[in-house]
């Protein structure tokens, strides 16, 4: 009777109602299931098949050069395209954790023609709400203290996070002064904290 009493009670419906927003809103910023979702993703190295400027003629629109040498084509060996180019490491380093258990290494990469990639190997972290990859000018700090620091000074982000787990590369804008960036972090935007940070040397 007393149970159907506090049903009955314009107050007991307005403190459900209530714990149903708060219940909601807590759900949407936290997304608890996330830490047991895996997104993988294992995008190749980041290779250039030409050097800089090279440009290869408009189709059914033959070059000079083959224009006046079309007689003797059959007799003359064609050239094999150019072969890949693995791109320059400037810099590298390996995750520690941070809120999050995270695993894997990330590299600074030169591609050829002069554009950057950051390039995350082997991730294994936490899937989680508005994840960011982040190059920041702050030092990688073991334990709690590091949780937060990465976004007191400079920093540069670089997109969502791919996959919590696997291979991704992620561009670097061209202006962006790695000289001071040399810390990656992935970042809970959301939260403002880090789950899991490299120093770059």
């Amino acid at each position: 009777m007393r149970v159907k009493r506090l049903l009955r009670h314009p107050v007991t419906w307005g403190v459900l109602a209530l714990g149903a927003v708060a219940l909601g809103v807590a759900l949407y910023l936290f997304q608890p299931w996330r830490l047991f979702t895996v997104v993988e993703v294992n995008e190749a190295l980041p290779v250039a098949t030409a050097p800089p400027g090279a440009e290869a003629a408009p189709q059914g629109e033959p070059s000079a050069s083959s224009e006046s040498s079309e007689s003797s084509e059959s007799s003359a060996p064609s050239e094999s395209p150019a072969p890949a180019r693995e791109p320059k490491t400037l810099s590298k380093g390996t995750f520690i954790s941070h809120e999050h258990k995270t695993e894997g290494r990330a590299r600074v990469l030169e591609l050829p023609d002069g554009s950057r990639v950051l390039r995350i190997e082997d991730l294994n972290t936490s899937d989680g709400p508005d994840l960011r990859v982040w190059l920041s000018d702050q030092p990688v700090k073991e334990g709690t203290a590091g949780w937060f620091n990465l976004d007191d000074g400079k920093h540069l982000e670089l997109g969502d996070l791919k996959g919590n787990r696997g291979n991704a590369n992620y561009a670097i804008p061209a202006g962006a002064d790695l000289d001071s960036l040399k810390s990656v972090t992935i970042w809970c935007k959301r939260f403002s904290v880090s789950f899991g940070a490299a120093a770059l040397t």
